[in-house]
C-alpha cells in the first residue's frame, strides 16, 4: 500500500473541445498541477498551459486503451502519494460518463484528499453553439441523454425507452449502433422526425450532418461521419434543419 501524506486529486472538466471552454477554475487547476493524467477528448492546447507538470496521457478509444481504468486509478494514487498535486484532466464534465466515481472511489480506499471541477459537457456546449435548444417551450420540455453503448459493449437498454418519449434526447458515442438506434427510433416516430448528429463538436475538426430518421444514415456515409459524435433527436433540432437546408447545398457543413 502506498506510503499516503499530503498529495491530492482533482478531476477536472476541459469542456467539449474548444480550449476556451475550460472553466476558469478548471485552467487554474491545471496551473498548478505537478502530475496531469489526461484523456483523449482533451484539447492538446490546454496542456499548454503547464510547461513544468509531468504529463501521461491515458485515453481510451475504441479498441484501444493507452492505460485501463485500474492502471488509472493507480497512477492517481501512486502520485498523490507522493504529495504531488495530481489533476485527472477529462473532456466534458467528469461526471458525465467520465468514470469519476471509480476514481473517486479508489482515492477514498487511501485517505487521499480529492475535489471536482465541473466543466461544460458535450451534449449542452456542442448543442449550444449550434443553436439547437434542447428545451424549448410547448416544444421540448424535458431532455434525456444517453450513452449509445454499455460498459461490455451493448447498445444501451434505455434507447427503445428514450425513443418512446417527447423529449430531445442525445445519444453519446452512439455511432457504433447508429443504424440500430435510428430503427428504434423509427418504431415510435415519424419518418421525417429530426436528427443532428455532430462531430468533434466545437473543435476545427468539426463536421455536421441534419436530416430525418429517414435521411439521416445516408448523410453520415455520404460525409464519412464517425466518433466522437453527438446524436441529437427531437422537434428542438427542427428550425437548424430547416435553416441549413436553405443556406447549404448539402445538409453537411463545417
Amino acid at each position: 500500500m502506498e506510503q499516503l501524506n499530503k498529495g491530492s486529486i482533482c478531476l477536472v472538466g476541459a469542456g467539449p473541445g474548444d480550449p476556451e471552454l475550460i472553466t476558469l477554475k478548471g485552467l487554474k487547476a491545471i496551473q498548478n498541477a505537478e502530475v496531469i493524467l489526461y484523456d483523449a477528448l482533451i484539447n492538446p492546447l490546454l496542456l499548454d498551459h503547464n510547461v513544468i507538470a509531468q504529463k501521461i496521457f491515458v485515453g481510451k478509444r475504441r479498441g484501444f486503451a493507452q492505460k485501463t481504468q485500474e492502471e488509472i486509478n493507480h497512477l492517481l494514487v501512486h502520485y498523490a502519494a507522493q504529495s504531488k498535486k495530481v489533476v485527472r484532466l477529462k473532456g466534458g464534465d467528469p461526471l458525465i460518463f467520465g468514470r469519476a466515481c471509480e476514481e473517486l472511489s479508489y482515492a477514498a480506499l487511501f485517505d487521499i484528499e480529492t475535489s471536482i471541477i465541473p466543466g461544460i459537457s458535450s451534449f449542452t456546449g456542442i448543442a449550444a453553439q449550434h443553436q439547437i435548444p434542447l428545451t424549448k417551450r410547448s416544444v421540448s420540455e424535458s431532455l434525456w441523454v444517453t450513452t449509445g453503448h454499455t460498459y461490455d459493449g451493448q447498445i444501451s437498454s434505455d434507447i427503445p425507452i428514450a425513443a418512446q418519449s417527447s423529449a430531445t434526447v442525445v445519444v453519446l458515442m452512439g455511432m457504433r449502433f447508429l443504424k440500430e438506434i435510428i430503427t428504434e427510433f423509427k418504431k415510435y416516430k415519424p419518418k421525417n422526425y429530426p436528427v443532428a448528429i455532430i462531430q468533434n463538436g466545437t473543435t476545427k475538426a468539426e463536421k455536421v450532418v441534419l436530416g430525418t430518421l429517414e435521411t439521416i444514415e445516408q448523410e453520415v456515409q455520404t460525409h464519412s461521419i464517425s466518433n466522437p459524435a453527438n446524436i441529437i433527436f427531437g422537434s428542438a433540432v427542427l428550425d437548424q434543419v430547416t435553416q441549413y437546408k436553405n443556406l447549404k447545398s448539402a445538409l453537411c457543413y463545417q
